[in-house]
This record gives C-alpha cells, structure tokens and sequence, in this order.
C-alpha cells in the first residue's frame, strides 16, 4: 500500500481582481467554479480524500469562510481531515507558509486540477517514497495532452525530445526541497517573460532551455545542482493530468473530458 502523504491543495486567490472564469461563473473564488455540479475545490479535495482515505488534508485560502460551505469542504473539516491554512500574496510563501504546519512528506496541487486522478497521486508518492530525490514534478508529454484532448494545451515546455506541459502535482521529501520553489516566485510561464526567468533560472539554464539542446531529464540535472537539491521529473501516459482550468477554454475541455469519462 502506498503511504500516506499530507496533501496540501491551493485554493487562494492570486490578486484582489476577480478572476474572469469567476465572474462569468458568478462566484467569489475561481476555487469555487463548478465542474459539471461540483465546485473545483471540492473536486480535488474529494479525489485526494478517495486516494489516500487517512491522509492529513491541508486547503490554502486566504478565508477559510469562503470555501466553507462547499459540500466536500464542510464533511472533511468537521470530520477533522481537514485544515485550513491561511494563503499569503505569492504562491510560493503560501507554500513555504503552509508547509510549517502541513509538515513533510508534502503533496502539493492546486484547487483548479480538476482532471487529477487517484492513479496520478498514488504514481508520485510512490515515487517519492522508493527514490532519493527532494522534489519531484510530474509533467505530460505534448502528444498525449493533444490526445486527451487537442485544445487541452496551447504552450509547452520544449526539449531535446519533445514537448511538456506540468500537471500541477509536486511531491517535497523534507523542507530542503522548499529551496527549488523560489524558481517560481516570478512565476511559471517563462516562455512570456524573459526577465523573470532569468532572475528565477539563471542565464545559463535559461540558455540551455532556449537552445533546444537538452533532454528534460538533462534539464532537471542542471536544476538540481543550481538549486542544491534533488529535483526529479515524472512523465505521467496521462495527457489529461496537464490540463488545468485556466480560463472559459480550458474550462470547456474539461467538461467535455468528464462528460466523455461518464459516458
């Protein structure tokens, strides 16, 4: 049996704006959009609950009263399964925040996952649990993203080999591992913005991306000697688990996945 990890799901709000899918939606939080019925939060709560039935649940919001009547919400933290973490400005101090009461090993994914499955978080804490490595960071493979489903992702990270797109699920062995979250402090998506990949990656790893010359496996070598820490990538068969919900796009592509899966 696989161990149980404490589960941390991200479920903040990013800036005081309210997020458009949101509005559209007529709710306070993206977290709270529903998919097909059923709000995000709640979603992934409930599938992380079914995968790992007696594993800590930890939620970060910046008010736990937002999201506290949501059905799955409200069952698991009466049951006491359940804790709420207060979400900071940045992604990432609301991780390293979080992780002073969640504890280690730490799984760590966000509200908007709702394509995450019980095989996806049993695969990376089995990983975590036989290998060495401080972190690992489950990707997708472009061709098997375009065939779950060929709206799913329009931009991927590109290397010698192929295409990926992160899943949204990341596995820290111990606090060592929190270092290599300060390369998203100016967030992920340095393909838009040099700058910030550069003071996040440095040139030389920034140059090794931008040439095409490196496998991703060679890649995440270079990562683990900037940052001091073992960092690992598992490719997940999956191409569903890279498709988050972003906007009105991605929220379609996964209602019509779920609608498709039920039938």
């Amino acid at each position: 049996m696989t161990a149980q990890p404490r589960i941390l799901v991200l479920a903040g709000r990013r800036s005081s704006t309210l997020d458009p899918l949101a509005a559209k939606l007529g709710v306070s939080h993206k977290c709270l959009v529903p998919v097909r019925g059923e709000a995000m939060v709640g979603r992934v709560l409930r599938i992380a609950d079914e995968a790992f039935p007696e594993a800590p649940l930890f939620v970060s919001v910046e008010d736990f009263a937002v999201i506290a009547d949501e059905p799955t919400v409200k069952r698991l933290h009466a049951a006491g399964r359940l804790t709420p973490v207060e979400a900071q400005h940045h992604i990432v101090d609301s991780v390293v925040a979080a992780s002073e009461t969640t504890g280690f090993p730490l799984l760590i994914t966000t509200a908007d996952n709702v394509l995450m499955t019980a095989e996806g978080l049993h695969a990376i804490v089995a990983e975590g649990v036989r290998g060495d490595a401080d972190a690992i960071v489950m990707l997708a493979e472009r061709e098997d993203i375009m065939a779950a489903h060929p709206d799913g992702q329009r931009r991927f990270y590109k290397f010698r080999g192929g295409g990926y797109s992160n899943c949204n699920l990341f596995w820290l062995r111990s606090d060592r591992a929190l270092k290599a979250t300060e390369s998203f402090r100016y967030g992920g998506q340095f393909a838009k913005r040099k700058k910030d990949a550069v003071r996040a990656l440095g040139l030389t790893t920034l140059f090794l991306y931008l040439s095409g010359l490196v496998t991703i496996e060679g890649m995440f070598r270079h990562f683990s000697r900037r940052f001091r820490v073992r960092l690992k990538p598992l490719v997940m068969r999956d191409g569903r688990l890279a498709i988050d919900v972003d906007n009105e796009r991605t929220y379609r592509v996964a209602e019509e996945i779920l609608a498709r899966d039920a039938a």
